[in-house]
Formats: structure tokens, C-alpha cells, sequence
């Protein structure tokens, strides 16, 4: 079975039809660069580019980075335009996408929903913490398979600042920190996550998932086992795929 999934980040937009047996993509993703400011009508208009480029016309899931409650209403929007709060997104989407069928979740559960069927977390019981390290950081947060929705720890406090605004690979980059250093700012927004829900397991999703090798064995200390995703940056597509298919 085949559904399409959309994962809708601070800097890209991308998608794919996902083969949901397998948890994959089953075609290679279309991207499209985030318009700024990132407005609703502007991100509708991306993700209509990005489905139309394989001319789908079934459901769709789509991700979005913030809060989204009654799978339709944005409640938050820290890295994309202040206008999408209380955007009805699967109105929005739907009339942008000619009436298909839309499911909205958020990006950081949908990604942990795949890990947790497919990847990482798959068969893993007890607190599992999916945090995807990107233009800010999302967390999925896990018991017993089970997703506690829109956790939203990446705006946990640390040091005096929100922990995206320390920790992200946004921030890596912008402050030209070197892998090694930056690890160190993860190490300490990781013990901070520990101290609050005392995972099993942290699994680390987001575009530097496929470059774990350069990072995690700088930090040390947290007793938590320590993983990246296996589904890497794909995670997010296959998750609103899995949610689009539940709920179409």
C-alpha cells in the first residue's frame, strides 16, 4: 500500500510516495526550498509543487513543525510565520491540493512514529525520546509504543535560552561550532531531557542523524542508550504517510 507523505521543515519541504509495508519511500523525494517568510498560503503553494511533481491524487500526509491539536489547528509556529497560529492546515492543504484528502501532524511525532514502527525504536518498551536536531529541535516522546503527542522539548530552557536556540543544527551552524563542541551543548540539553523523564532510550532524528559518526561519541555521560534514526531524514514522510493511511 501506498500513501503520499510530506514533511514541512524551517528550511525544505519534501515528499514521497511512501510503500507502507516496507516503511520507506517508494519513489526517490521531491524537495522545495521553505519560501521566507514562511506564510501559510507560501507553504501551501511548496507543498503543492512537491505533490503535483508525481501527479498524486490520494491522501496525503502532512507534517508541520509546531503544535497541532484536533489534527488540523497550528498552535505554535517558532520557526515558520506567526500567522499560521490557529491555521486550519487540513483546510488550507485539501483546498490547495484540488479537495484530496490531508492529515496534519506534528513533525517530530510523525518521525517518531515511523522509528518507533520501522526503525530505532521499533520493539522497544518502556520511555523512548525521539529528538530531531534541525532548524530548531522536535522530541517525540514514547511509553510503551504509545506517543505522548506534542511534547515540544525542544523549548525546554537551558542556560537561560530555549534548547533549539543552543542546540540545534541550525545553531551549530550559525555559530560555526565545530562537531565536538556542539556535541557538548547536546550532551547537556540530553542530561537535562534525562533528569525530567528518565528514558530507556534517545533516539536522534534530523538531517545530522546520517552523520552520527561525527558527533555522538563526544558525549558521554547520559545513562540513556543513545541511537540514531535509521530512517534518517526520511522519518517525517513516513510518518505522516502511516497517519494519513490510519485515518483515510
Amino acid at each position: 500500500m501506498q500513501i503520499f507523505g510530506v514533511d514541512i521543515g524551517g528550511s525544505g519541504i519534501k515528499g514521497a510516495p511512501v510503500d507502507l509495508d516496507r516503511g520507506d519511500l517508494a519513489q526517490e523525494r521531491c524537495k522545495v526550498l521553505t519560501p521566507h517568510p514562511a506564510t501559510p498560503e507560501g507553504v501551501a503553494d511548496g507543498v503543492r509543487q512537491v505533490v503535483e511533481h508525481f501527479g498524486w491524487t490520494g491522501p496525503v500526509g502532512l507534517t508541520f513543525p509546531g503544535v497541532v491539536t484536533g489534527g488540523s489547528t497550528i498552535r505554535t509556529a517558532a520557526n515558520v510565520d506567526k500567522s499560521w497560529i490557529d491555521t486550519d492546515a487540513r483546510a488550507l492543504f485539501s483546498e490547495r491540493l484540488g479537495g484530496l484528502p490531508v492529515t496534519v501532524v506534528n513533525d517530530a511525532d510523525a518521525a517518531g512514529v515511523a522509528e518507533v514502527a520501522f526503525g530505532a525504536g521499533r520493539d522497544r518498551s518502556g520511555t523512548v525520546i525521539l529528538l530531531t536536531f534541525g532548524t530548531g529541535i522536535g522530541s517525540a516522546l514514547f511509553v510503551d509504543g504509545v506517543l505522548v503527542p506534542n511534547t515540544e522539548l525542544g523549548h525546554l530552557e537551558l542556560h537561560g535560552h530555549d534548547a533549539e536556540k543552543r542546540a540545534s543544527s541550525k545553531a551549530r551552524e550559525d555559530h560555526e561550532l565545530t562537531w565536538e563542541h556542539w556535541a557538548h551543548r547536546v550532551q547537556k540539553y540530553l542530561a537535562h531531557v534525562e533528569m525530567l523523564f528518565s528514558p530507556e532510550l534517545f533516539i536522534i532524528g534530523g538531517g545530522v542523524s546520517r552523520k552520527s559518526d561525527k558527533f555522538l561519541h563526544f558525549i558521554e555521560g547520559i545513562r540513556a542508550e543513545i541511537v540514531p534514526a535509521q530512517l534518517q531524514n526520511n522519518a517525517g514522510i513516513v510518518g505522516a504517510a502511516m497517519r494519513a493511511a490510519k485515518e483515510s
